[in-house]
C-alpha cells in the first residue's frame, strides 16, 4: 500500500515536471525567436528583454504548463486505457453515487462563501496576507489580463482535475475505498501547492480538495469537479480584487 501511494506521488511529480519543462522550453525558444534573439546564447551574452516581456513570458509559461499537462494526461489515458480512456478520466456518463442535480447546484452556489471564509481564517492563523492591497500587475495589458483569467478559471482547473480527480483518482480507486481515495487525492493536491509561504496555502485548499474528491465520487464524473474548481478560483479572485 505504501509503495502504491509513493508511486502516485511520483506520478504527480512526473506529470507536473514534464509539463513545466515543456512549457519553459517552448516559451524560451519561441519568445526568443520572435524577439530576434538566439535562444542558445549563453546567459552572459543574452540581452535584457525588459520587465514587460518577462511578465508576458512568465504568464505564457503558466498557461502552456496547463495546456501541456492536459495534453499529456489525455494522451497517456488514451494509450493506457484504449477505448475506455474517457471512463478512466471520468469524462463519460458514469453512474452517479446518489448525488442529484439540485444537490450539485446547491453546492456550486454555496461553496464560494465557504471557500472564502476558510481561506480568510487560515490566512489569519498563519499570519499571511489575504486580500490586503492586492492588485493586478500594471505590466499586464488587457489581453494579458484576459489570458490570465482564462488560465486561472478554465485552464488550471481543467488540467489539475484531469490529473488529480482523473488519472490519480482512477489509480488510487483501484486499490483503495472511496473515502481513502478522496483523502489521498486531496493530500496530493494540497502538497503540490506548497509555496514559500509554507503550509498556509495547502491548508487553505484542503476543504476544496476534499469537496472535489467527494464530487468525483458522488457524481461519477469529472465535469462537476472542473466547474467547482473554476468557480472557486473566480470567486476568490473577485473577492481579492474587489475595490474596498
Amino acid at each position: 500500500m505504501a509503495l502504491h501511494l509513493a508511486g502516485l506521488a511520483a506520478l504527480v511529480l512526473l506529470y507536473l515536471g514534464a509539463a513545466s519543462l515543456m512549457a519553459l522550453a517552448a516559451v524560451r525558444v519561441g519568445a526568443d525567436l520572435l524577439a530576434g534573439i538566439d535562444p542558445f546564447l549563453p546567459p552572459s551574452r543574452r540581452p535584457f528583454v525588459g520587465a514587460v516581456a518577462l511578465a508576458r513570458r512568465e504568464l505564457a509559461v503558466d498557461i502552456l504548463r496547463q495546456v501541456f499537462l492536459a495534453g499529456l494526461l489525455l494522451a497517456t489515458a488514451a494509450w493506457w486505457g484504449g477505448t475506455g480512456w474517457r471512463s478512466r478520466l471520468a469524462l463519460d456518463r458514469a453512474e452517479p453515487n446518489g448525488m442529484r442535480a439540485r444537490d450539485l447546484l446547491l453546492v456550486l452556489l454555496l461553496w464560494p462563501v465557504v471557500h472564502i471564509a476558510w481561506v480568510s481564517l487560515t490566512a489569519d492563523l498563519f499570519g499571511a496576507s489575504f486580500g490586503q492591497g492586492t492588485r493586478l500587475s500594471p505590466l499586464l495589458t488587457p489581453g494579458a489580463v484576459a489570458a490570465w483569467l482564462a488560465y486561472v478559471v478554465v485552464l488550471a482547473p481543467a488540467a489539475e482535475e484531469l490529473l488529480m480527480r482523473g488519472e490519480v483518482f482512477c489509480r488510487a480507486r483501484a486499490v483503495l475505498g472511496p473515502l481513502a481515495t478522496i483523502l489521498v487525492t486531496a493530500l496530493l493536491f494540497c502538497a503540490v501547492h506548497v509555496t514559500g509561504w509554507g503550509l498556509a496555502r495547502p491548508v487553505s485548499l484542503l476543504p476544496l480538495a476534499l469537496a472535489l474528491g467527494t464530487l468525483r465520487w458522488r457524481t461519477g464524473r469529472l465535469w462537476p469537479c472542473i466547474a467547482l474548481h473554476g468557480w472557486s478560483n473566480l470567486a476568490l479572485i473577485a473577492y481579492v480584487l474587489w475595490p474596498r
